[in-house]
């Protein structure tokens, strides 16, 4: 989407960076400095590119039987994103997890990622402390939303960002 509105190509460090941001956050990033029209132009291409390939993208090997595992066993699970509403609603329909989950909060609702506004949101409406909230993700914007939210953070080392990166969280 960068090479289409002739920016660089953006590093795979950057890409892999910016995965769990709000969309303009993670536009800002790998193209600094574009004008608003800039910035509406590589929006619509990325759209374009990322849901051409959305359906390639899988859940992580094990989830769905872990959600099934935790839902099972009392646990209010939630969904904090960076995707938009719309985006959401499609990933959770094409996996099969409508009703899993007891909330969700997206990028587009209020401040994204690492603002603690979509954590803070899901647990007043689960009616949960954070000292009971246990944020799971694989990016060190997860473990920074937690973290500024006052909720306890673990990373899975298999997603986004390198384990380095979180270790340092």
């Amino acid at each position: 989407a960068c090479v289409e509105i002739g920016r660089p190509m953006p590093s795979e460090a950057d890409a892999r960076y910016v995965i769990g941001l709000g969309l303009a956050d993670a536009l800002a990033h790998v193209a600094p400095g574009l004008t608003a029209e800039e910035g509406r132009l590589l929006a619509a291409h990325y759209r374009r590119v990322y849901l051409g390939r959305e359906p390639e993208i899988p859940l992580f090997g094990g989830a769905p039987q872990l959600l099934e595992d935790l839902d099972d066993a009392g646990f209010l699970l939630a969904v904090a994103t960076g995707k938009t509403r719309v985006g959401l609603d499609r990933a959770i329909a094409k996996n099969g997890l409508a009703g899993r989950f007891h909330a969700t909060r997206c990028a587009d609702e209020g401040f994204p990622k690492p603002h603690p506004d979509m954590l803070l949101t899901l647990m007043d409406r689960l009616a949960v402390d954070p000292r009971e909230t246990l944020m799971i993700g694989d990016t060190t914007h997860d473990l920074d939303l937690a973290r500024n939210a006052g909720a306890h953070a673990l990373a899975v080392a298999y997603g986004a960002h390198e384990p380095e990166g979180l270790a340092s969280r």
